[in-house]
Parts: C-alpha cells; structure tokens; sequence
C-alpha cells in the first residue's frame, strides 16, 4: 500500500485556488492549454499551501525555496478556509466547457472534476475527522480519527523530515530546524482538532487509543539526543561538513517545544479513554450507515453497498481457498483447514529469517535480488519503464508496532530521491519467505512503484501527476501480484505460488472484514477470528490489520474492487480486439492515464479498444 502521508497528500486533485504562479519548467505541463493553466493556478497554490506536498515531490527550490521552511498548518481555521476553496474550484471547474475537451484533457477534466464535487459533498456532510489540509481529501470521510495508530503528525513527521528533507547546504540543515519548531505548532493544531471532535461524540474505540498510546510513548521515551528528529540532522549535517551545532539545537527544540506538544496530545487522548467503546465499526457514529457508505465511495470510487461487497469476499475466500488447498495436497501439505495449514507454514522454521539485525539485512538483500530479476523481465509485458529507481527500507522501529506489513513511498519528481518500499521487520515471523515475493511485487514492481513512478514522468498535469486513487492504484498492485504469476515467476516455486494465492484471499477476507465491522456490527474480536481461521496470519499481524481497517473504514476494500475491474477491463479488450489485442498495449493505457476513478477507467480503455481496431 501507499504510507499514509501519499495517501491524505495526493488522494484527490488538490483544494486549491488559482494564484496564477507559474510551475517550474520540470513540474509544468507541455503543451499549454486553457484546462493546463487551471491546472497549474491549482498547483502552484497547493505548493504553497502545502510544504510537505512541495518537499515530496521535490519541488521545494527554487521559487518554492521557502516552503521548505514550514509544515502544513493543520489548525481548524485552515481546515475551514480549505472546505470554501474546494467549492470555489468546482465551481470554475463546472464553469469550463467540458464539451470541448477530447482524449488526455477529457479524461483529466473528469478526473479532477470527480474529486472536487465528491470532497465538496463530503465536506458539507461531515465536520470531524482526519484531512491533509492541502487537497480535496474530504474531512472525515474515509478517515474518522484525527489521531490514531495510522494517523497523526507523531508517527509522519519524524520519518518524513528523516527521510524526505534533504539536507545538503547551511540552509537546508537551518530549514530543518524551523520545522522541528512547526512540528510542535501541528501536534498541537491536532491536539485542538481532537477535542473538537470528541466534543462531537467522534471517538475511537479503546483499543485504538492504546496502539495510538503505545507508540507516543515509545516516542516520547527516547531520550532528546538519541530522537531521530534529532539525530538525523546533527549526523546529516556532520557529514556534509555544516558548520553549526546542530545536535544541540535539535536537541533544545526537541525538549522544550515539541516534546511538550507531545505531552498535551498524549493527556488529550488519555482523557478519552472514559469515554471510549470497544465497539470497532463507524456505524456507532451519529449517521454511521452513511458515513461508512461515503467512506466506501471515497476509497473504492465504486457504488457498491456493504452487503454486495461483503458477499464478492465470500465467494472470492471459498474460491482461493480451493486453490490453495490443490497446491497444499501435491505438496503433502494435507492436516486441517486450509487455514490452519497456512498457519503451520507460518511456523515452520524453514520459511523463517532470523529475527535479529543479520537476518534481517539478509531479508532485504534477498528481495533486492527478486527486484532485480523482475525489473529484466518488464520490457516483455510493458512499453513503458520508469526511469526512477526503487530501494528497499525497514519500517522505522519507533512505529513498526502499529503499521501495515510493507508500504511504498513514491519518488521525488525532480529524480533526486528515489521510490521507497518499506518493509514491516518488527519480528522476522510474521513475514516468512513464502510471503515475500509477492509483497515484494506488489509494493515495487511491477506494482506500487512502476505504475507511480510512471505516472510521474508521463506527459500528464502536475495535479494529475500526484494524484492517488485507491482503488486504481491498490488494484493495480493487486492485479501485478496476478500479473506475476502469468509472468512464471513462481513457476519452480510452489510455496511462492501459495503465497501469491494466500494475498489474494487476504484481500478478499479484507472485504468481509472490513463490511462486518462497520455495517454489520462485527467486534473487533470476530473480525480477528475470521481473519486468522481464514489465511491463518499469526494474531500480532492480523489485529494490526483488522484495527488499521478500524481507522480507514473502507480503504481495505479498494484494493480488491480495482483489480477485479481491471481484469473485467482486461477481458472486454481481449473479446473486443481479439488478435489485436496486446497486453503491453492494455498496461500501457492504463499505466500513461495516470490514476482515474474506476468510472473513468472504463472511459480510457474504451478509448484505446477503439484506437486499437483502426
């Protein structure tokens, strides 16, 4: 999946207002039209609104120089000014003459216009829950809780001045100081933004509060000069031989500012433990059935109701489950469900690294070789390669406790950082060998990154270049494990193969899960039970799961739903095109139109099926 800062950055087209401030000549659009100039008045305003989007995309230089000084403002104040933006840009949105537009600009308007109107509705509908504040992501919808184990500037900011903010001059080494100071300001921007929606009865369940505990105190437990936020500059600015001592200034504004803010934010949570439920579904909410209704919308850009969707997991586990269960028997693998058998392979010392520091460099080297032999064998079933690199990192030890088994950062679009995949390794057990290759495609290639990086580097809008839909861009990962396994990348490695089934049923049992929770009143106990009978994941792994979907109501449902539409698609251009039909053409025109709602991914290869008749 994509870390959470992509995710709330890019997930929609920008709210924004057009300032008419050009782009650099490496971010602008080519060539321009009247739709490309909104465009950009949109995005030159968001990289103001928003220095993290500038620092992700590399663009914090040059005239954007100065954003690299801030962090976004997450106050209330500015959430409300964001919301009365949104409706202002659907409105000069609704006033462009869309009948003008054909191909690439079409499916852009639809594309961007699809974003606003449904963050303007979801904004008048809900007052409460997570936003980035610089785009359209609707407050609430999709992401209840301001602060949680997945949410929250604690478990993002230090990772993303670590891993994001480059530090190669004085100035750069002096800008990370300044947004240390406005790290604290955003705890506490939260810390308001929590009370305010705790004054709505908008709590999350107990045993959220306690993951979100576990990991501040982890945090705040680090003494201020062993803090990463404190290490990562003095070490970095050490090494390119800046004057200064960095170390100690990072260490007073660590202490006396942001340690503080942490304090207040840690005592705003630990005051809403007497009110919080173990009840696990948004359905407790005032208007919850609808909540979770627009919540799936947000994250799927489907119009399916938890009832069909619950019952497209079911039959999807009973199908993977067969498969697993053929494979299993030519393997000798025959004692006990499927589930239960899945589980024994969990814990067969075989299949296991060593969980200590050498095993764990190993793991990452081995799926650096996996990366390798993948990336040969592209050129055969795509077009298009990305140009961007794609490395491999652990999960940051101060938040492993909490986060996904792996996720993936995108590159810069300057080139200068490249794509990241992160790898959960908080305990080498929960990701035997069998597990990695597909996580392993799904998260890098021919997953997350080809598909991101390329969307990058395409010809499209900067604002269509950093959009994020889930249900494309999740069920695109979902369709390349599928896409792995037609590429024979399991062929001599039967356990591999149960692997890539195993994640299959994973996201099926993800639709059941998810809709047991929050529409059919599901404990969070059940929703474990499930989970772990079905694929037979170890229960540190599974509760992690099951309480991330707890605080992304109908995100997991996303990934499932993009890649059965994407093989629906696949198919309708086989039937269509017959002898004509060319997969690299098919990846290709899903690959360059960059991410789409569902909707219009039908619109663009309807497109390239008529292009490929003649």
């Amino acid at each position: 999946m994509f870390d959470r800062r992509t995710v709330l950055l890019c997930s929609t087209a920008l709210a924004v207002t057009a300032m008419g401030e050009s782009l650099s000549r490496a971010a602008a659009p080519a060539p321009e039209s009247p739709l490309s100039t909104l465009f950009d008045g949109f995005m030159a305003h968001a990289l103001r609104r928003s220095p993290a989007l500038a620092t992700q995309l590399g663009l914090d230089k040059g005239p954007y120089a100065d954003t690299k000084f801030r962090l976004d403002d997450l106050s209330l104040a500015a959430t409300d000014v964001d919301k009365k933006t949104v409706s202002q840009q659907l409105r000069a949105l609704d006033a462009f003459d869309r009948k003008s537009l054909k191909g690439e600009d079409a499916i852009s308007y639809d594309t961007v216009f699809y974003s606003m109107r449904a963050a303007d509705a979801a904004d008048r509908r809900y007052k409460f829950g997570a936003s980035s504040t610089n785009t359209a992501a609707p407050r609430g919808a999709g992401v209840p809780y301001v602060v949680s184990q997945f949410n929250g500037s604690y478990q993002s900011v230090p990772d993303f001045l670590d891993s994001q903010h480059t530090i190669e001059t004085k100035t750069d080494a002096d800008a990370y100081l300044s947004r240390l100071m406005a790290f604290a300001k955003g705890l506490d921007q939260e810390t308001e933004a929590v009370r305010h929606d705790a004054g709505q009865n908008v709590v999350p369940p107990d045993f959220i509060l306690s993951r979100t505990l576990d990991q501040m105190h982890k945090l705040r437990a680090q003494a201020a000069d062993q803090s990463v936020l404190v290490r990562s500059v003095a070490q970095r600015a050490k090494s390119k031989g800046i004057t200064g001592d960095y170390q100690t200034k990072a260490g007073e504004i660590v202490t006396n500012n942001i340690y503080p803010a942490l304090d207040r934010q840690i005592a705003t949570l630990e005051s809403l433990k007497a009110r919080a439920k173990s009840d696990a579904g948004v359905w407790t909410l005032k208007n919850g059935g609808a909540y979770y209704a627009d919540s799936l919308t947000y994250w799927t850009t489907d119009d399916k109701n938890p009832e069909e969707i619950h019952r497209i997991g079911l039959d999807l586990v009973r199908s993977y489950t067969a498969r697993i269960d053929a494979i299993m028997k030519i393997q000798g693998l025959t004692k006990g469900t499927v589930g239960e058998r899945l589980r024994a392979m969990y814990n067969d010392p075989k299949f296991r690294y060593p969980n200590d520091d050498a095993g764990k460099e190993k793991l990452i080297a081995d799926l650096n070789v996996k990366v390798r032999t993948v990336r040969a064998m592209l050129p055969k079933y795509f077009r298009t390669l990305p140009r961007a690199d794609v490395v491999i990192k652990r999960v940051p030890k101060y938040i492993e406790e909490g986060q996904a088994g792996g996720y993936y950062n995108s590159p810069s679009l300057d080139g200068s950082r490249p794509g990241i995949y992160y790898i959960n390794l908080r305990n080498t057990a929960e990701v035997p060998s069998w597990t990695l290759p597909t996580l392993t495609y799904h998260e890098a290639i021919p997953g997350h990154h080809l598909q991101g990086a390329i969307q990058q580097e395409v010809n499209l809008p900067l604002i269509r270049k950093v959009s994020f839909f889930s249900a494309y861009a999740e069920g695109w990962a979902l369709y390349a494990e599928e896409l792995a396994d037609e590429m024979g990348l399991y062929k001599n490695d039967p356990f591999g193969r149960i692997g890539y089934l195993h994640d299959a049923m994973f996201r099926a049992v993800r639709l059941v899960v998810d809709t047991g929770i929050h529409a059919m009143h599901w404990s969070r106990d059940k929703a474990i039970a499930y989970y772990v009978g079905a694929i037979g994941d170890p229960v540190p792994a599974a509760t992690t799961e099951v309480e991330r979907y707890c605080v992304w109501p109908g995100q997991a449902c996303s990934y499932m739903l993009g890649k059965l539409a994407i093989l629906r698609l696949r198919e309708k251009a086989k039937r269509d095109l017959g002898a004509k039909f060319d997969l690299r053409d098919f990846h290709e025109a899903i690959l360059r139109a960059g991410a789409v709602p569902l909707h219009v991914l039908d619109t663009v290869i309807d497109g390239y099926i008529r292009k490929a008749r003649g």
